[in-house]
């Protein structure tokens, strides 16, 4: 999705952090900060300044780290795109870029596997505050130990260790400062978080000291765990990484245990969607930020394809690989200069699968097309065999939706297909529900506001409703989620809502549906509260806060978490749809427990929170492609009960 790969950069299911244009005039003569700013006006002007589509602006990179900045530029998701650049030319324009919002120092470049050991925010820096002993890991009843928790990927906790009466009185217990955290995992008293920055944390769920902490671990996946012989403690966690690779660590140690081979060598390459266990492999979704690559001039669109590989658990083999598109790859013309544009392109995987053991099925949903060559892998929702990575079906739902980023009326990138679609693509993970009679359907949602109910033996649609206007981010985004009764679907749409007021706009729906999974019906519906917020980015000036709910929920028995881009995280009674707790992540600053005064709340987007042993864990600030509420630094917040 330029959609989703400029929300991330899932991130979303990506968002762009730095520029497209690829020539760049030579700068290491220069004095560093002329340099800085050549660099950044030949190389992220174009985007940045002022900020393009959904890229964010110059003033919302400048309050990230330094670190944050320039680990995306050399092992992060902007890696394409500073091809070429040499490590005084990164080293300027991270300068550049933190000098034009506030004082910071410049980070030191890493070398080889070596990052620093610290937690960073602007010029600040605080310390991993180490746990003083390491007890085994020990399973309990309430766990959350992958994406959706369970293998239909429903996020419904059935044993959350909290009473009704327990939700009211839900308060923060600790907080993490970290850069580009997302949704951890929980297994008894340890909780496991990447950051995009590179930083992999394995953390005390009560008290939020760390147990160990891996460097050069570049992801935003939510790693998954599980017991496992493989291991030398008998416990092994998973994850995907910047350089297109899966790395298997030692849950208790955090040592690793293998790596799987690069598993797709184009450099627009993501690995937005977490990875899932099922049996003796381990599914990993694969996508792309190619439609961000594609708004430069001196780009030829487009060559990535998404797909879906299987490793085999115990080595990190790689078993076998689907590419979402099937339909052979041709020129389709030739740009000025002689470069050949190609296609079909795109159907990333922006998100988790979900599986089936009963048919031998995983389930996963595809991103739009980047050309204008059709093919019916985009937009589609596909189930394919976990033995042998055979397409069983596929359904796309929206034909045409050919799209890349920039394709305004004044483009001049040569590379935007016609015509240009909504930007229509699947981020959220689909869900299979059983239905009280036994007969069950594959539900996922769309950004363009629709929800679907598909039968999973054979791909049917069995019904469609609509619950949002839908946008590029959404409509339906990062996420769905059921119980036994009932499907719950956060609503975004933030197209509309930025449009609001503009004639013949639509009238946004942002908030929280309950479908009728035999059905689609409409259940409930609360709209999205207007409330107050601060964000961090907005310096003191009045913020305009959104009311998109495009993060994922989780839900427990008798209720539905969701949070809100103006940083409001609630409790919804999930019969009713009634608010039963609500709190404001931006209406206070947090002194974390690794040493940050101050650190801010902002936007909550993403893959939403983690209800696991009594206690409720929630990222706020930055997670998503949106960019709203932007701090450049997340706070991951744990609540419990009173606070204890």
């Amino acid at each position: 999705m330029a959609s989703l790969a400029s929300r991330f950069a899932s991130v979303a299911l990506a968002a762009v952090t730095l520029a497209v244009a690829w020539q760049v005039p030579e700068a290491r003569a220069q004095a560093p900060a002329a340099a800085g700013q050549a660099v950044f006006a030949a190389r992220c002007k174009a985007c940045h300044d002022p900020a393009v589509e959904r890229a964010p602006s110059l003033a919302d990179l400048a309050q990230r780290p330094a670190a944050d900045v320039l680990k995306a530029l050399t092992t992060g998701i902007m890696k394409p795109m500073a091809g070429g650049l040499s490590p005084a030319d990164l080293d300027a324009v991270t300068a550049y870029i933190a000098s034009t919002g506030k004082p910071a120092a410049v980070a030191n470049r890493p070398t080889g596997q070596e990052m620093p050991q610290v937690a960073i925010r602007g010029g600040v820096v605080g310390t991993d505050p180490m746990c003083a002993a390491n007890p085994p890991i020990e399973a309990a009843a309430g766990d959350w130990a992958s994406m959706g928790v369970d293998d239909a990927s429903t996020r419904f906790q059935r044993r959350p260790g909290l009473a009704a009466a327990d939700i009211p009185r839900l308060k923060v217990s600790w907080a993490f400062s970290m850069t580009g955290g997302g949704q951890p995992t929980v297994v008894g008293d340890w909780l496991f978080v990447t950051n995009r920055s590179g930083k992999f944390y394995a953390l005390d769920t009560r008290t939020g000291c760390v147990h160990w902490a891996l460097r050069d671990v570049v992801s935003r996946n939510t790693p998954p765990v599980i017991r496992s012989p493989i291991s030398p403690s008998g416990w092994a966690i998973f994850t995907g990484v910047a350089d297109h690779s899966v790395r298997a660590y030692d849950a208790q140690t955090g040592k690793p245990i293998w790596q799987s081979p690069v598993l797709e060598t184009h450099p627009s390459t993501v690995m937005t969607g977490s990875p899932v266990v099922v049996g003796q492999r381990l599914i990993v979704p694969i996508s792309s930020i190619e439609e961000a690559s594609s708004m430069s001039r001196a780009y030829a669109c487009c060559t990535f394809r998404g797909s879906l590989a299987a490793l085999d658990l115990k080595t990190g083999k790689l078993l076998w690989k689907t590419p979402t598109i099937a339909e052979p790859q041709k020129v389709i013309r030739e740009k000025d200069g002689g470069q050949q544009m190609k296609g079909p392109a795109g159907a990333a995987i922006w998100a988790a699968p979900s599986f089936d053991r009963k048919r031998g099925l995983v389930y996963v949903v595809t991103g739009d097309s980047y050309t204008d060559v059709d093919t019916i892998g985009a937009d589609a929702v596909m189930a394919l065999e976990i033995a042998t990575g055979k397409i069983r079906w596929q359904h796309q739902v929206t034909q045409k939706d050919n799209f890349v980023m920039g394709c305004g009326r004044n483009s001049t990138s040569g590379n935007c297909p016609t015509p240009l679609g909504p930007d229509f693509d699947f981020g959220a993970t689909p869900v299979l529900m059983t239905l009280a009679g036994g007969k069950q359907v594959l539900v996922a949602g769309q950004k363009s506001g629709l929800a679907y109910g598909f039968d999973p033996d054979t791909g049917k649609r069995l019904w469609t409703t609509q619950v949002g206007v839908g946008s590029a981010l959404g409509g339906i985004e990062w996420g769905i989620g059921a119980d036994d009764k009932r499907v719950y679907v956060p609503v975004s749409d933030l197209g509309a809502l930025m449009g609001a007021g503009r004639p013949g706009a639509p009238a946004a729906k942002p908030g929280l549906n309950a479908l009728d999974p035999a059905t689609g019906k409409i259940l409930w519906t609360t709209p999205a509260p207007d409330a107050p917020c601060v964000y961090a980015a907005d310096k003191g000036q009045p913020s305009r806060c959104v009311r998109s709910q495009s993060a994922a929920p989780a839900i427990v028995p008798g209720f539905v978490f969701q949070g809100a881009l103006d940083g409001w995280f609630r409790a919804y009674d999930s019969a009713t749809g009634k608010i039963v707790w609500e709190y404001s992540t931006t209406a206070r600053t947090y002194d974390t427990v690794n040493g940050i005064k101050g650190q801010p709340g902002g936007g909550i987007d993403g893959m939403g929170p983690t209800v696991a042993g009594g206690m409720v864990f929630l990222t706020s600030g930055n997670n998503g492609a949106a960019r709203v509420g932007s701090n450049g630094v997340n706070v991951l917040l744990a609540f419990s009960v009173d606070g204890k």
